[in-house]
């Protein structure tokens, strides 16, 4: 929306300014699928093909940290038998080909819901005000203009959070893109988009995003691969310590257990479609109840005296019945103003 507003300024109108932003945001995403998806695939049959080899240089690895420690460890390693890995992984194997089905229905079932969000999106983006229009007529009347206001801090907030989002995954990309490049892993830059990508996703994505290039370093060395753990898990220590505190707190303030129970609710209800949605759904929802709750209802709630004078007096009548002694300020006497008497003389007139 912010994108056709910035086009509309150049004198296009709203729907040429729609259609040019949705254009660029598809061809940002296919050319991100360009990036991503054909190299890995080409790596991954690459992987399937050379598993016994990487078996086997596993076992050789194993063999020689055997030789360098045989002194001081009794016991052996054991010896790893590509025939016998393949043996016990042949139920594995089964178990994934029963749930092609599934995982083929989950995927269209995600595929789907995009596709929902996009066409909303769509609808949305070509008439916004007629939508925000009917939204505020669901409020009373004395409060609609209050409704429109808090509708501009919530996107106010959500465009802080893109900003703070795009900070952070361009950070963590080009760090993940020379650390890999350094390590002379394949795909650097493939690695390193994904690695920014599922950035978006706290707590999951960077988990996610380490094994990638972890499966594919085992093609050269398991030593390399574990050197690719290393980088990733200081990358997000840096990520997680330093950048994202700083970048959001300029940005919006989440607080981690509140994003962590949103991922659980949304991703419990919507599925992955709603692990992706869950921060800025609750960026939305942190304005609606600081702004609507706390302001207009929680700090406007105050007691009348009589409600005061009664809690305090159950109070003092509870602390009594269990022994608690109060200490209670003593009141001090009402002082007058040292005021001269002709202090009403000497103040200046307004003319």
């Amino acid at each position: 929306n912010r994108l056709a507003r910035y086009l509309q300024k150049f004198g296009l109108k709203r729907s040429i300014a729609v259609l040019l932003s949705i254009s660029f945001l598809v061809l940002v995403f296919v050319g991100l699928f360009l990036i991503i998806v054909p190299p890995f695939a080409q790596q991954f049959q690459q992987l399937t093909q050379r598993a016994p080899q990487v078996i086997e240089r596993l076992n050789e690895w194993i063999d020689q940290i055997e030789g360098r420690f045989s002194g001081r460890f009794g016991q052996r390693l054991p010896n790893l038998d590509v025939n016998d890995i393949m043996q016990q992984l042949q139920p594995l194997f089964n178990q994934l080909v029963g749930g092609a089905g599934a995982f083929v229905g989950n995927t269209l079932g995600v595929i789907l819901s995009f596709l929902l969000v996009i066409a909303l999106t769509l609808m949305t983006l070509a008439e916004p005000l007629s939508y925000r229009k009917a939204f505020i007529q669901l409020f009373p009347s004395f409060y609609r203009r209050r409704v429109d206001g808090i509708l501009d801090e919530c996107e106010i907030a959500l465009g802080r959070w893109v900003i703070g989002a795009l900070i952070s995954m361009s950070v963590i990309a080009f760090m993940s893109l020379i650390g890999l490049s350094v390590l002379q892993v394949p795909l650097p830059l493939a690695h390193a988009v994904v690695a920014g990508f599922l950035n978006l996703i706290p707590n999951i994505g960077p988990t996610l995003s380490v094994i990638p290039p972890m499966t594919i370093a085992l093609l050269d060395s398991p030593l390399k691969s574990g050197f690719v753990l290393i980088l990733y898990f200081l990358i997000q220590q840096f990520e997680s310590t330093v950048l994202t505190p700083y970048v959001m707190a300029q940005q919006v303030s989440l607080l981690p257990a509140v994003t962590l129970i949103a991922q659980v609710f949304f991703a419990t209800f919507f599925g992955f479609l709603g692990l992706l949605l869950a921060l800025p759904l609750t960026v939305v929802a942190q304005v609606w109840v600081r702004e609507a709750l706390i302001k207009d209802i929680l700090n406007q709630w105050s007691a009348s005296p009589k409600t005061l004078a009664a809690i305090d007096s159950a109070i003092h009548e509870k602390n009594e019945s269990i022994g608690v002694t109060e200490n209670r300020p003593k009141k001090l006497p009402e002082q007058k103003p040292n005021i001269p008497d002709n202090a009403e003389n000497d103040a200046p007139e307004h003319q």
